[in-house]
């Protein structure tokens, strides 16, 4: 009888221990509520200091998981199996979540810092209204390069890009969007074009950059480029701007033919666990010296124009990031383009890099 009963007692406290560990990790992965709260966003995209000004002011702990990619981001939540209370996708992934479904209105009355936006960054196509989102950072698509390295070629033109002599010297970002978008403003297009017969043209023209790729590459494109690897590279502005900051020869410029205009969004999705937080955390992240503070970390370009007012002139003024309305009245914001066509631009995308090896 004894041993029934210390197996009993050993098989209740292991029980015990092992709901305890269950709890903690879950509570570690984003799984519970409770006093945690889970961010989503792309890595290295937030200054680390902010995250613990914000648990020390408001005692919540913050569970911070990074993507790198859009649709990584939502293939995670959308399979529901963790819990994240705020994300930071991108315009065109921002309507897509919508239409399925995903996402959780903002309640704005928790967010007095909202005042803090410029208005020129608030009721865009991907989410009339801001229903869903708040802005976060916003940016270009363009050109890095290094003058010393590029025969006095300015990048003005896409078509720079094609030039001979740059055989072997371009990085580009490995981006489907991005570089089809590229190839598709090369010839006059709009970066969201479905028309086939122009998807195909831009296709072979890519295929005649091939010769001057050196390699498409993720992130180790801001290293590879500041210590002058390449001369020339298709990167975000915000990367840019890194870039630009380890190596001063370097530059940046959008071409005139057109290219991206991004934004990302922080939003909280459909299975938030604790939206008390979630709003509080999109409320400081609007706080106009949390915003500059972030924006000098990241690097991107801030839409919080009390924030804007608190960052030294030299990056505040510095229209390579701030460009004028005239350039970005010829940018254009993804479309979302749906699942079939998204795909076609994939495969489209993946024929290239297999024709650039």
């Amino acid at each position: 009888m004894k041993q029934i009963v210390r197996l009993f007692a050993s098989v209740l406290i292991a029980g015990f221990a092992l709901m305890y560990l269950t709890s903690y990790l879950n509570s570690e992965q984003g799984y519970s509520g409770g006093n945690t709260l889970t961010v989503y966003n792309w890595g290295d995209y937030i200054d680390p200091d902010l995250i613990g000004k914000f648990e020390k002011e408001t005692g919540v702990k913050v569970i911070y998981q990074t993507f790198d990619s859009n649709e990584a981001m939502l293939t995670k939540v959308a399979q529901g199996g963790t819990t994240f209370d705020v994300a930071v996708p991108s315009d065109y992934a921002i309507s897509k979540m919508r239409e399925e479904n995903l996402l959780l209105p903002i309640d704005k009355e928790q967010i007095p810092n909202l005042k803090n936006i410029d208005p020129h960054f608030m009721d865009l196509s991907f989410d009339p209204g801001n229903v869903y989102s708040v802005p976060y950072f916003w940016g270009t698509v363009g050109v890095v390069f290094n003058p010393e390295l590029v025969n006095g070629k300015t990048f003005e033109s896409w078509e720079d890009l094609w030039s001979p002599d740059l055989r072997n010297q371009i990085l580009l970002v490995d981006g489907a969007r991005e570089v089809v978008g590229m190839g598709l403003n090369s010839l006059g297009y709009s970066l969201n074009d479905t028309n086939e017969e122009h998807l195909q043209e831009a296709l072979k023209k890519l295929n005649k950059l091939t010769p001057n790729v050196k390699a498409l590459v993720g992130d180790e494109i801001k290293m590879l480029l500041a210590n002058e690897e390449a001369a020339v590279g298709l990167v975000w502005s915000g990367d840019a701007s890194e870039i630009l900051s380890e190596n001063e020869k370097l530059d940046y410029v959008v071409p005139k033919e057109g290219s991206n205009l991004w934004f990302d969004n922080m939003v909280v999705p459909k299975t938030a666990k604790n939206l008390k937080a979630a709003h509080q955390f999109i409320n400081f992240m609007l706080d106009p010296e949390n915003a500059a503070k972030n924006a000098e970390y990241v690097g991107y370009s801030t839409p919080n124009r009390e924030a804007l007012k608190l960052l030294p002139e030299d990056i505040s003024g510095d229209e390579r990031f701030y460009p004028p309305a005239e350039l970005t009245e010829k940018l254009e914001v993804y479309d979302n383009l749906g699942k079939k066509m998204l795909a076609h631009y994939n495969e489209l995308f993946l024929e290239f890099k297999m024709h650039s090896k």
